[in-house]
């Protein structure tokens, strides 16, 4: 397949260079430092999914049909906050192509779907964890399933066309109830504040113990907003819905057994984190689709999401103030919130 990956960073470079692996014609739209790198040198991908340097990859910085060609399938990877301008940038040169939205929140598929009527969009969750904090160069520290679907219904036959065309070379798993587990990934990306807000690995926020009750707060209240929503949450890694509403109303202490169930499963190399990655490269975070899209539910239905709303208004005090905070610093600001 000819397939164009808009979204450089950390999981479209894992993507980009799995599919140049399997053999498959890719062009990478890249910017800057990350355009210069994979030009001379291609994308030198390492850790969980294997080692494995580009051959065949076209990297360019804006998608031409008349310098590109038409492509089969296009891989949206970029930030959910980019999201606007990368669609004022390509979309009328990949309309009418079936796109991949790989992004975390919940707006990425509806918002690509508006932007694009005449094509066919279908979402990805990706568990993947990778790190982008070196031009042409991608480390995957957590090799995992990226999950297929849209709508809450049962995987139709575009989405179980495209599990058997890239599930191999992607590790593609198609699944029912999509909006459910956008919900649950959600709630995984409850991960990211933290290390974003003190510039320690998830690892080490989830060991440090009042770290790790701030985590579970802001995991209980994505869940508590998702239920009184209406919200049937989709099965991920082993989170389905009842587990995650059993979560949701256990004593604080046996609910701090879920960030340590997501420390165990990283394993023993340092996870930064998406939103630390983006912090480190002074870039803006998604925050505002992760912790935020918690915030902004919650008062669509009359609700609070307190710690969620306090973790969202820290990224953004350290992606200004380029300073990270101590847990101390932490504990008093969440607690400020919560009064």
């Amino acid at each position: 397949m000819r397939i164009a990956v808009i979204g450089a960073g950390a999981l479209g470079s894992t993507f980009a260079a799995l599919l140049d692996r399997a053999g498959h014609e890719v062009i990478l739209v890249a910017r800057g430092a990350q355009l210069e790198a994979v030009r001379e040198n291609g994308v030198r991908l390492s850790g969980g999914f294997g080692e494995w340097q580009t051959t065949r990859l076209t990297a360019v910085p804006r998608l031409d049909q008349e310098d590109t060609g038409p492509v089969d399938l296009v891989l949206f990877a970029v930030k959910a906050q980019d999201t606007a301008a990368a669609l004022d940038e390509h979309g009328d040169t990949v309309a009418g192509a079936p796109v991949l939205v790989i992004q975390n929140g919940l707006d990425g598929v509806r918002a690509v779907s508006a932007a694009l009527p005449d094509s066919s969009c279908i979402g990805a969750l990706s568990i993947v964890a990778a790190s982008y904090l070196e031009p042409g160069s991608v480390t995957v520290t957590t090799p995992a399933t990226t999950y297929l679907g849209r709508g809450t219904g049962q995987p139709d036959a575009e989405v179980r066309h495209l599990e058997a065309e890239l599930g191999e070379a992607l590790r593609l798993s198609a699944i029912g109830n999509f909006v459910g587990a956008q919900w649950t990934k959600l709630l995984v990306n409850q991960l990211n504040a933290l290390p974003a807000i003190t510039g320690e690995s998830v690892q080490s926020v989830i060991a440090h113990r009042s770290l790790r009750r701030i985590m579970t707060r802001s995991m209980r209240e994505t869940v508590r907003t998702g239920v009184a929503t209406g919200i049937r949450f989709g099965s991920l890694q082993g989170l389905g819905n009842r587990r995650l509403r059993l979560f949701a109303y256990l004593p604080i202490t046996l609910g701090e057994a879920l960030p340590l169930l997501f420390r165990a499963r990283m394993g023993s190399v340092p996870n930064p984190g998406s939103t630390l990655q983006s912090i480190k490269r002074g870039q803006r975070t998604e925050i505002d689709f992760l912790n935020g899209a918690v915030v902004r539910q919650a008062r669509a239905i009359g609700r609070s999401a307190p710690v969620n709303e306090a973790l969202t208004a820290l990224v953004h005090r350290v992606e200004e103030s380029g300073e990270f905070l101590t847990p101390d610093e932490v504990l008093r600001a969440v607690a400020a919130e919560r009064r």
